[in-house]
């Protein structure tokens, strides 16, 4: 090692000495100074860093955005779905270098600032304190007189102590210069060795993750003259689709004929007539507002807007006689009559009316010749203006994210490293399987795909409160005693950080995809598993805090002139109609004023009392029969209702299938019997292995209607949000709302009612509107924490 200030010399205190220690002082102040620019250069270059991450990250956003508007276009919507992923990965990958930034050279070359250069700074003030002191010792001592004896001896004895100070202090000093000088090139290289072999690490993952994607990007690139070629064919196409129609619209305004103009005959799907005819009101107003009407399937059906539930004028057209109007003041009228009422009806032309006139006829004809040998159904009200309601569409909800995600995770046994290579403080996670993994793990989870593992980040996506308790139920800890089982037993040597990609890649598909190292149950094994399970599901349901109390049921209050089935009851206060086979269909609390003007007098009659119906039948108790044969779908069966995670996760891992029906029990599926066993989290674990969510029972009942039967809020608002259908009616046609309203529920009477108007008003915004209506967010957000942080307010029917 070079020693950059000699010993001995400095013991002389000579010109040499001082030189060297004064050209040292300032090559460490120059030092400082560079050392604390480059770190303020670094704080600027990651907060840009971030500022960039940040705005990639908006940009990447926009990227699945734009691929969820073009979700009729599957090339697109799979190519920039998988473009954002890759970009996101980017993002990922950028995130961890600027962290490496942060950690290889502001902090360390900070710490060798404060302490190290601290330390130098110290011992040259003492230095410079104790060579004052020397000097003035030494001047002192020189002009001591000689014939004062005592001034002598005490200058003497101040000058040797000072000298002994001195050399104790220089060699401090000279110590602390030369251990500096050695100290400040392994500092600096190895910050800068770190920070270097962080962009190597970027480079090398990007690299891995555009080879991966380059070979779709050639495929793309192959596509592109072919759609050029097919998108210049299709304008050539339509323009000269074009002026046909503009030919043809020529004809027909020369021949005075609009009829073909005005309405469109789609015979493949029932439709007789279509176009706009002006409706006459029958308030007090008589007002008149423009329809679209349509003649279809043998009814008259009338719409506002195209995504409006069309309105039923006729149900059935064999009852119904038509006829020329010329006692009004307008032209061109006619009216539809039907035993219960009439409608007036006014078209734009003569020939438009006599062609509405004749398709009426004719449709009437039809309805005789195709349907006389079923005369016994002239008497059927089903209803067309009953949409389905899709409430796939997941709000977007203010759910933990980030730190508050992480530290609950994290904190379950085994999930402070990742589950499969032990690397420390994972920061992603496989929400199906229950574990956390390091970034390179879950990039190869990622790769399996979302049948095996679904990935998401504990720091930057958002938890919905469900799912994140569904991650604290399971963790590494319970996930590898099932799918480790036999490693040990067969060699296999887990992965450790730091090994190769390939060889985790190796190991992590052999755990999951292969199942290489669960251990298989015997027969008997299995049957006591099995039966533990009923037993443990007898005891859950004994105990009376495991289902939420019911209300009393309602006495039954029939109006006068209404069937004992309860058709054309209506409730007034509830706002919620009974249709002709038992469903409900939800009626607006304050109409609009264009609905009032289309109001028939006979479909708003009055309501002199509220009216409700006999409760359901409740669900049949489970009792534990002796099976044919005992599977890993069994065991998936009754550990759904026993709300044992673990025993499910076991059931998956053995290969059962997660909609494995119990032909044996009227078809119930294990979510079914997470609904009965009331565990919200039992039923997302199953939705996240792909459990269907409208499969039914034997009794045409889902997951819906049995948590509606039972007064599960909290599935109730799970199943709407994963996309149940709330039309789907069982074998005594009842759909959910109707049940629900039937045991008063009020609560999912309105979480229903509020699926079914989103859906609306989805519907009316347009074909790529995504997200709803904001109040209905906010309620299914509410609902949604309050059934997994605190569900005893749901306890209140």
């Amino acid at each position: 090692m070079k020693i950059t200030v000699d010993f001995e010399e400095c013991l002389k205190d000579s010109p040499r000495f001082r030189a060297t220690i004064e050209e040292v002082e300032g090559d460490v102040c120059e030092l400082e100074s560079k050392l604390d620019k480059l770190v303020k250069l670094c704080i600027g270059m990651i907060d840009a860093g971030k500022a960039y991450n940040a705005a990639n990250k908006q940009f990447v956003n926009g990227i699945r955005e734009l691929a969820q508007q073009s979700t009729k276009d599957e090339v697109i919507e799979s190519s920039l779905t998988k473009f954002a992923e890759s970009l996101q990965e980017m993002i990922n990958y950028h995130t961890i270098l600027f962290d490496q930034a942060q950690r290889s050279i502001k902090t360390q070359l900070q710490t060798f600032v404060k302490d190290d250069l601290r330390k130098f700074k110290e011992a040259k003030k003492q230095f410079d304190k104790v060579s004052e002191e020397k000097e003035t010792a030494l001047i002192k001592n020189a002009q001591a007189p000689r014939n004062k004896q005592h001034e002598v001896e005490e200058a003497t004895n101040i000058l040797t102590a000072t000298r002994k100070c001195f050399r104790h202090i220089v060699l401090d000093y000279v110590l602390q210069i030369n251990v500096l000088q050695s100290k400040r090139r392994s500092e600096i290289l190895k910050s800068m060795l770190s920070f270097m072999y962080a962009h190597l690490t970027f480079f090398h993952q990007g690299y891995d993750l555009f080879s991966e994607l380059q070979p779709l990007m050639k495929q793309l690139g192959g596509q592109l003259d072919q759609l050029v070629v097919d998108a210049a064919k299709e304008k050539r196409d339509m323009e000269q689709k074009h002026s046909t129609i503009q030919q043809k619209a020529a004809l027909q305004d020369f021949s005075n004929d609009d009829t073909k103009l005005e309405y469109n005959v789609d015979t493949d799907n029932g439709i007789a007539m279509e176009g706009y005819l002006f409706k006459r009101a029958s308030n007090a107003f008589k007002t008149w507002n423009r329809r679209w009407f349509t003649i279809q399937n043998n009814q008259l059906v009338y719409q506002k807007k195209f995504k409006d539930n069309p309105t039923v004028v006729v149900e059935d057209l064999r009852l119904c006689t038509v006829k020329h109007c010329e006692d009004i003041e307008r032209r061109f009228c006619f009216e539809v009559v039907s035993p219960t009422k009439s409608c007036m009806m006014q078209a734009d032309s003569e020939k438009l009316r006599q062609a509405w006139i004749k398709a009426v006829q004719n449709s009437i004809a039809t309805a005789f010749r195709d349907k006389g040998d079923d005369s016994e159904k002239l008497d059927r009200k089903s209803s067309t203006s009953t949409g389905s309601l899709d409430s796939g569409g997941e709000p977007k909800e203010r759910s933990l994210k980030g730190e508050s995600a992480l530290q609950k995770v994290l904190a379950i046994p085994g999930n402070v490293c990742c589950c499969d290579c032990g690397q420390p403080e994972p920061r992603w996670a496989s929400i199906n399987l229950g574990i956390t993994l390091c970034i390179q793990c879950s990039g190869i989870h990622r790769s399996l795909g979302v049948h095996f593992s679904k990935v998401r980040s504990l720091t930057l996506d958002t938890w919905e409160p469900e799912l994140l308790k569904l991650m604290c139920e399971l963790g590494n800890k319970v996930i590898n005693q099932i799918y480790e089982a036999r490693r040990e037993e067969l060699g296999a040597r887990k992965p450790q950080p730091g090994d190769p990609r390939h060889e985790v890649e190796a190991y992590i598909k052999a755990k999951y995809v292969d199942r290489r190292f669960v251990r298989r149950p015997s027969d008997e094994e299995l049957r006591s598993k099995v039966v533990s399970l009923s037993k443990q599901e007898k005891r859950l349901s004994g105990n009376s805090e495991h289902m939420p109390p019911k209300a009393p049921p309602p006495t039954p209050k029939l109006r006068p002139g209404s069937n004992a089935s309860g058709q054309s009851v209506k409730s007034a206060d509830s706002g919620i109609q009974n249709s002709a086979d038992g469903s409900r269909e939800m009626l607006a609390t304050t109409p609009s004023n264009d609905s009032l003007a289309d109001a028939e007098p006979a479909e708003t009659p009055p309501m002199p009392m509220p009216a409700t119906l006999p409760p359901p039948s409740p669900c049949k108790e489970m009792v534990f029969y002796e099976p044919k044969e005992y599977s890993p779908g069994l065991q998936l069966y009754w550990a759904s209702c026993a709300r044992s995670l673990p025993d499910m996760a076991e059931a998956l891992a053995h290969g059962a299938e997660v909609n494995w029906v119990n032909t044996e029990e009227e078809k119930r599926t294990p979510l079914i019997m997470a609904v009965q066993g009331g565990s919200l989290v039992t039923c997302e674990f199953l939705l996240q292995n792909a459990a269907n969510v409208n499969q039914q029972d034997a009794q045409g009942r889902g997951p819906l209607h049995h948590a509606t039967m039972l007064g599960h809020t909290g599935q109730v608002c799970l199943f709407l949000k994963r996309g149940a259908n709330q039309n789907a009616a069982d074998i005594e046609e009842k759909t959910p709302l109707s049940i629900a309203v039937e045991a008063a529920n009020a609560d999912i009477v309105t979480l229903l009612r509020l699926a079914k108007m989103n859906e609306e008003m989805r519907e009316a915004e347009g074909p790529y509107s995504q997200s709803g209506d904001e109040t209905y967010q906010d309620i299914f957000q509410d609902f949604t924490h309050m059934a997994s942080n605190d569900p005893d307010k749901l306890n209140r029917y």
